[in-house]
């Protein structure tokens, strides 16, 4: 078989790798499979530290645009805009790394290995990393996922921008607090149909250059050294060709959590000898002695260091300056004018519009004299960017953002109205210290926004700075402190209320989805979000966001969180009414659908396509998530399943013809054995704006288009 270009330069910089590696000493084998790596002065390699982010933006290295929030990203259904704004972050890094490069700096968070995207599954709402996902679903997080690692590691045939990592490989998702020793069991038909999918993806398809074990046992093993996970289906059954990277600090874990190695040398064996080849950590020191005793081949090192070296060649590390399409890239495209425009964008794009009775949105500028602004997150930069996040040369808050954008037309009233999550601001205060500043600011506006929720403080990873709850998970959903009570309150005093939430995680905000006209979430929406927020409140930006993840109305109908099974969990599989559901969002306008047909009744082995006409029949242009999901109408499936979507742009009264290929696979599903097959029999295809389920419905206004196809006879993938 005849070679690509692409391939071609790989088998050559795999030669080189080869040949380098050749001319080390067992000891600087050892000293180059740790994050740091130091220089090697007599063969031309400079010190490189692998352990960089980018998870939403450059991250902990200074100046660079802070996108939002992964989960943010997620909720604008959009995988063409994802690679975008991912391109747009491997163009910072590199013309950060160009002059770090300049300037002999080595240190932690300036290399070109981006330890992103985050692709585990959103699974329970109380996991405090979750924000950091593309949400709840395989389909929607394998087609944002490969298109960000796409982004990342551009489409050159000789280099990459930079080097994506699929992490947390497999099941990570909570208890935060208990990661270091827990072992997350889950089916093989679960970890097949729900946990694997994206990972897989994301080699196969996007050919990710690093993928990242978790800190957890995944079904007994420590996933940094799982023979299963590591050898037998990342190498053996994906073809993984790239590096793997241990978690940080994780092989330690092996002996200090999990218990299954009696020191460093043991779990430092089990993890090289099942594929880890890079430890973020120093436990990897320890590879010399544990090849020197023979419980490590120094052949299995070696192979390991042909891919780190390979890697490195992959981005042009070790050619002179100039060679690779992006050494010229400079400073100056950090932070510029065209980041902060698609930032903007990335914000507006992300916005979910849940509740709008009565039509109360968008505000009427011309129609208010005095607005007031209300809530912890009113001014709480924290609030705009999440976790894993660089530093932004300006912050806009939502007060900020609307004042900017009433400008002196209208009086902006402004007040904290509580503490984010204790029960007074000032510690010598009696307590409820901004109530009768509430009440003021209600009585003398036309309009109020209440601005409540979370932050990176409440909600993330353990460790964090900050984190008040459960080493970062959260307790139960709902709005933590006193925000419930200051909301009522401000409702009480008879006047619209807007309500903003920012979060990277679902809230139970049953009481103001009966009582409050208008809801609005504004996820982590990056250091625009106040901008992006004002505009979308007063109708300059039609919001077209979807929500990634369900929004579950009470915890107590949640599996226990160390419960790893699907069952009852997510929209896939949950059985009560959704609060709001996943796919869900409103517009400004209204699309209709009408001629909804399949291009055949029987499922053939090329698919089928799904069409529909989409009308925008309202009186303000926006742009509609088409989504298509298919249903196995037999006893013991899951719920109808995303799997196409397509963005579409409409103008008052145009319309447009949506087709949505949905491939063989897209009716298949795994048994208990995890053998992926169509059964024969009917399946249910829908095409509208949401899932074919009555709560959507109910939320939307409109039926979904249902379409009945079958199966003939099973086949086998």
């Amino acid at each position: 078989m005849e070679l690509t270009r692409n391939e071609e330069k790989i088998a050559e910089f795999e030669k080189r790798a080869r040949k380098l590696v050749a001319q080390m000493t067992l000891e600087e084998k050892a000293f180059q499979m740790v994050n740091h790596a130091p220089a090697i002065e007599r063969l031309g390699i400079k010190a490189y530290d692998w352990w960089n982010e980018a998870l939403h933006g450059v991250a902990r290295a200074g100046l660079a645009t802070v996108f939002p929030q992964a989960v943010s990203l997620a909720a604008t259904f959009d995988e063409d805009f994802i690679e975008e704004v991912a391109d747009a972050i491997s163009t910072e890094g590199r013309a950060k790394f160009n002059v770090q490069q300049k300037f002999d700096d080595t240190d932690i968070y300036k290399g070109l290995t981006f330890w992103s995207p985050n692709i585990n599954i959103f699974r329970d709402p109380r996991w405090g990393r979750g924000h950091e996902t593309f949400g709840e679903d395989p389909y929607l997080t394998s087609r944002l996922g490969v298109r960000f690692v796409e982004g990342l590691q551009g489409h050159d045939e000789n280099y990459m921008k930079a080097a994506a990592c699929a992490k947390h490989f497999a099941v990570h998702s909570g208890p935060e607090d208990l990661r270091h020793e827990f072992d997350a069991k889950a089916s093989r038909q679960d970890m097949y149909e729900t946990y694997l999918p994206a990972f897989k993806a994301c080699v196969q398809e996007a050919k990710v250059e690093a993928v990242m074990g978790a800190y957890n046992r995944t079904n007994g093993e420590p996933c940094c050294g799982s023979k299963t996970l590591l050898t037998d289906i990342l190498r053996k059954e994906w073809g993984f060709k790239g590096h793997v990277v241990s978690d940080c600090w994780a092989i330690k874990d092996f002996h200090g959590g999990h218990g299954v190695t009696a020191g460093p040398l043991e779990s430092v064996a089990l993890a090289v000898n099942n594929g880890c080849d890079i430890n973020c950590g120093n436990l990897f020191v320890y590879v010399k002695e544990a090849v020197e005793k023979g419980m490590i081949s120094e052949e299995r090192v070696n192979e390991a260091l042909v891919h780190l070296f390979t890697a490195r060649m992959k981005l042009g590390l070790f050619d002179e300056k100039g060679k690779t399409p992006y050494d010229a890239i400079p400073y100056t495209a950090v932070d510029s004018g065209k980041m902060q425009e698609l930032n903007l964008r990335a914000a507006e794009k992300c916005i979910v519009l849940l509740k709008n009775e009565g039509g109360l949105l968008p505000l009427d500028k011309s129609k208010i004299k005095t607005i007031g602004v209300i809530g912890p997150n009113a001014n709480n930069r924290k609030a705009l960017v999440g976790n894993y996040e660089g530093t932004a040369s300006r912050y806009i808050t939502i007060s900020e953002g609307i004042q900017d954008y009433v400008g002196e037309e209208v009086r902006v009233l402004v007040s904290e109205g509580c503490h984010l999550y204790q029960d007074k601001i000032s510690n010598l205060s009696e307590g409820n210290d901004r109530d009768s500043e509430i009440k003021a600011i209600c009585e003398a506006s036309d309009v109020v926004v209440m601005c409540l929720g979370l932050d990176a403080g409440l909600e993330g990873e353990e460790g964090d700075e900050g984190n008040q709850y459960a080493s970062g998970d959260k307790p139960n959903l709902n709005l933590p402190g006193r925000q419930q009570e200051i909301l009522e309150i401000a409702y009480a005093c008879g006047k619209p209320v807007i309500l903003v939430l920012l979060s990277g995680s679902a809230l139970a905000v049953n009481w103001a989805d009966e009582h409050i006209p208008a809801i609005i979430q504004g996820w982590y929406p990056g250091a625009q979000g106040g901008k992006a927020i004002a505009r979308v409140l007063f109708g300059e930006k039609n919001p077209e966001g979807r929500m990634p993840v369900t929004f579950y109305r009470t915890t107590e109908e949640l599996p226990e969180f160390t419960d790893y099974s699907m069952k009852g969990r997510t929209y896939r599989y949950m059985t009560r009414e959704a609060l709001y559901p996943f796919g869900y969002g409103l517009s400004y306008t209204n699309f209709t659908y009408t001629n909804a047909q399949v291009s055949a009744d029987v499922i053939g082995t090329e698919g089928i396509i799904v069409k529909a006409t989409v009308t925008n029949s309202g009186d303000k242009e926006g742009t509609e998530t088409v989504q298509t999901y298919v249903k196995a109408d037999r006893s013991g499936t899951p719920n109808a399943q995303l799997k196409g979507i397509k963005k579409v742009f409409l103008k008052p009264g145009e319309s447009k013809e949506v087709s949505v290929k949905l491939p063989l696979s897209a009716f298949a599903l795994y048994d208990e054995n995890a053998v992926n097959k169509v059964e024969p029999g009917k399946y249910l295809v829908s095409i509208g704006g949401c899932q074919p389920e009555s709560r959507s419905e109910k939320l939307m206004g409109q039926k979904t288009a249902v379409l009945s196809v079958a199966a003939k006879e099973q086949i086998i993938l």
